[in-house]
């Protein structure tokens, strides 16, 4: 199965806005967000993945079909080591249990050296179970790699 982790260039942003809308309806299940007036969820961070440093926004695409989008924002450096979070991880629901979200988080773990920090809802079981196996799999094979 071909899955590709494509850098979302600005002309993007539309396709991303509205992967993002499918993406918080399934975490309104578990935060309890509702829609706005014009029948949207909000998400104010979108436009700074292409404004402000330390912020990239990606497409997923599995056989060149749109599959889900991530993104990765750089918190802090330390002792010249960069904190990496995973601020939004998207695979549509008909990618999914099929070893492509683990094989995505692996390779945006792969693209930025340094510590992560992954923090899904804890109301999210589905997301807590599924991060935890990512990240016990990604460090049994690279061990020196720091999660929070």
């Amino acid at each position: 199965m071909k899955i590709e982790i494509l850098p979302a260039q600005v002309e993007d942003k539309p396709v991303l806005r509205h992967l993002l809308q499918l993406c918080l309806h399934d975490y309104s299940e578990f935060n309890g967000k509702e829609i706005n007036d014009c029948g949207l969820f909000d998400y104010p961070y979108l436009d700074y993945y292409w404004t402000e440093a330390g912020r990239y926004p990606f497409l997923v695409c599995v056989e060149g079909k749109l599959a889900g989008f991530v993104l990765v924002r750089q918190l802090e450096a330390e002792k010249d080591e960069p904190l990496w979070q995973m601020a939004e991880f998207f695979i549509l629901r008909k990618y999914r249990r099929q070893g492509i979200g683990r094989e995505v988080a692996h390779r945006v773990f792969d693209q930025f050296e340094g510590r992560w920090q992954v923090i899904p809802q804890e109301s999210n079981l589905p997301a807590q179970r599924f991060w935890q196996r990512v990240m016990e799999d990604y460090q049994q094979n690279n061990p020196t790699r720091e999660f929070q």
